[in-house]
């Protein structure tokens, strides 16, 4: 009976410590950046703001200027990858304008599926408004390519009006 009590003890120790050994690693492993992050910290103004893990390898020990200008810089590289974004940053939206811009005057033709891609990030309230009207612009048209278009290409440069 003796050894039997002692026997529940420990499982009751070890049962105990499980959890604490458990975050303590995965702690670990956040500061050490062996995790990859999919969303900004609680408590960050963007914390809304999620993307696929699968598609952007983001180390956990990242400051989140880093993060967010390491999205930015492969949305400059490979545009598509913003559709495996929610509710991105408006600075992640002025680098997707940025390339829809450029596609535009180099007259390599409509770039409507990046257009797409800006329009469906719209359909969340959470995503904010880059350049004023944007979002109006979308719900009146009901999500029109060429309405967004129009818009965009109304504006003197996309990126002047963005950066003001």
């Amino acid at each position: 009976m003796g050894r039997d009590h002692i026997d529940r003890g420990h499982l009751r120790y070890t049962s105990a410590m499980f959890p604490i050994l458990i975050n303590s690693l995965a702690w670990l492993s956040r500061v050490c950046g062996f995790e990859t992050l999919d969303s900004f910290p609680s408590g960050h103004p963007y914390a809304r703001t999620r993307w696929n893990g699968a598609y952007f390898d983001i180390a956990s020990d990242l400051k989140p200027d880093q993060i967010e200008r390491s999205i930015c810089d492969r949305i400059e590289n490979t545009p598509i990858i913003f559709s495996h974004i929610e509710n991105p940053t408006p600075r992640m939206q002025r680098m997707l304008l940025s390339v829809i811009e450029e596609r535009m005057r180099r007259s390599c033709g409509v770039p409507s599926s990046l257009v797409a891609m800006l329009v469906n990030a719209y359909r969340s309230p959470y995503t904010l408004d880059v350049i004023p009207g944007m979002r109006s612009v979308i719900v009146n048209s009901n999500g029109d390519l060429d309405a967004v278009m129009n818009f965009l290409g109304a504006m003197p440069s996309a990126s002047n009006v963005i950066e003001v």
